[in-house]
C-alpha cells in the first residue's frame, strides 16, 4: 500500500486494542509497528512485529491487550526535524516508521521510509530548478550536475525533495538540462520519495534560466489550480512551507519572494565624519540587507506570461508585475539558508569551515 493512502488514524490504537488489533493493522498498511496512544493521542509506545511474534510463539493469546508489549519507539522525532536527517536516522537505527510528537507529547504525524503520514496533502505543485551548469563548482560538476552534489550524505536535490514531501507537497515538477539523465535516474517517477516527479527538459543548446522552464510547463497543457512554489535546486534549506503559502494567500501578491538575511562584517573601523571631524568609529560594523533566496510562490496566472524558448530569469517576471501595478509579496523566511554556488560556499554547507 502506498504511504499517502495510509492516514494517521489507521496506525494510532488505543491501549485496550489487542495483538490481534495490532495484525490487522499491519495487515492492512504493510507497516511493521503499530503506535498505542492515550485519548488524547499522547504516545504510549509502539507494539513491533517482532514483539508480537515472541509474544504469541511463547503462548500469549491473540486477544491479549497490546499495551502490555509496548516500547519506546527507537526513533523519536519533533515537528521541526528534517525529513532527511531523520530518514538517515532510521536507516541507522533500522526502523521504517517513527513517530512525530508535538510538544504536548500527541503524536502528530509518522514519518515513513516513502513518505510522511499525517501532514495534510496541498494541491500545490512545485516546480525545482535544477538545470543548471555548475561551472563555478568545477571539477566537481565536471561530471555531475550541481543539484547532484552531496551534502550529509544525500544529494542537495534529494534534501529538497524530501523537505516537499513532508510538508505536504506531493506533485514535483524538475526542470533539468545538464546531465539530466543523472537527476531522471536517481529521482525516477518519484514515488520512492512519497510524491510524483515530472520532468521539464530545456534544451542544452538553448537554456531558459530560472524562469523559462514555467513556459515548457504552460505550452506541456499543465494548468495548476492553486499557486505553486519555484525554487533553485542548489538550495540547502528547511524553510518553512506551509507558512510561506499562508503569506501569500493573505497579501494577496500575484507572487511572492522569500527573502534571507544576508550579513556582512565591515573588517575595518568604520569613521563617521562630520564638517572633516570625526564624530565616531564603529568598530566592523555589520550591515543587513534582505536578499532573494530563490524561493517563490506565483499564481497560475503569470504562467502564459513567460516566453518559450528563451533565456527567461524569473527576475524579469516581478519586473513585468511591478510595471503592470501588481504587488509582489515578499515573505522574510526565519529558517537556516545556503545557496551552493560556489566552493566556499559548498565547503560551508559540509561543514569543512
Amino acid at each position: 500500500m502506498e504511504t499517502h493512502e495510509v492516514s494517521l488514524s489507521n496506525v494510532l490504537l488505543p491501549p485496550e486494542s489487542s495483538l490481534r488489533n495490532c495484525l490487522e493493522v499491519m495487515h492492512s498498511t504493510g507497516f511493521h509497528n503499530v503506535f498505542i496512544v492515550d485519548s488524547e493521542t499522547k504516545l504510549v509506545g509502539v507494539v513491533t512485529e517482532g514483539a508480537i511474534r515472541e509474544a504469541l510463539a511463547s503462548g500469549v493469546d491473540v486477544d491479549a491487550r497490546a499495551a502490555g508489549f509496548a516500547a519506546e519507539p527507537s526513533v523519536l522525532t519533533s515537528p521541526d526535524d528534517s525529513r532527511s536527517r531523520v530518514i538517515d536516522v532510521m536507516r541507522a537505527v533500522g526502523v521504517s516508521q517513527a513517530p512525530v510528537v508535538d510538544d504536548r507529547g500527541r503524536v502528530v504525524g509518522l514519518h515513513a521510509s516513502n513518505g510522511m503520514i499525517g501532514v495534510p496533502r496541498r494541491d500545490n505543485w512545485a516546480v525545482i530548478i535544477a538545470g543548471g551548469f555548475g561551472k563555478r563548482l568545477a571539477p566537481v560538476t565536471n561530471s555531475l550536475p550541481k543539484p547532484m552534489v552531496r551534502i550529509a550524505g544525500r544529494p542537495i536535490l534529494e534534501h529538497l525533495v524530501l523537505h516537499l514531501t513532508g510538508s505536504g507537497v506531493r506533485r514535483i515538477f524538475l526542470s533539468v538540462n545538464y546531465l539530466g539523465h543523472m537527476i531522471k535516474d536517481h529521482f525516477g517517477d518519484g514515488s520512492k520519495f512519497g510524491c510524483s516527479i515530472e520532468y521539464l527538459w530545456d534544451d542544452e543548446e538553448q537554456p531558459l534560466g530560472t524562469g523559462g522552464p514555467l513556459g515548457l510547463m504552460w505550452d506541456s497543457g499543465l494548468r495548476p489550480d492553486e499557486p505553486i512554489l519555484v525554487l533553485n535546486g542548489d538550495l540547502v534549506t528547511g524553510f518553512a512551507v506551509g507558512k510561506l503559502f499562508d503569506a501569500h494567500a493573505k497579501s494577496g501578491a500575484v507572487a511572492t519572494i522569500a527573502a534571507s538575511e544576508y550579513h556582512h562584517e565591515v573588517p575595518f573601523g568604520v569613521i563617521e565624519t562630520e564638517d572633516d571631524r570625526l564624530r565616531r568609529i564603529a568598530e566592523k560594523p555589520v550591515h543587513t540587507w534582505p536578499v532573494n533566496s530563490g524561493i517563490y510562490v506565483l499564481e497560475p496566472s503569470l504562467l502564459p506570461r513567460v516566453p518559450t524558448g528563451r533565456l527567461f530569469p524569473i527576475t524579469e517576471l516581478f519586473e513585468q508585475c511591478l510595471r503592470r501595478g501588481e504587488t509582489v509579496g515578499v515573505w522574510q523566511m526565519d529558517d537556516p539558508w545556503q545557496d551552493v554556488g560556489k566552493p566556499e560556499e559548498l565547503a560551508r554547507a559540509r561543514g569543512q569551515r
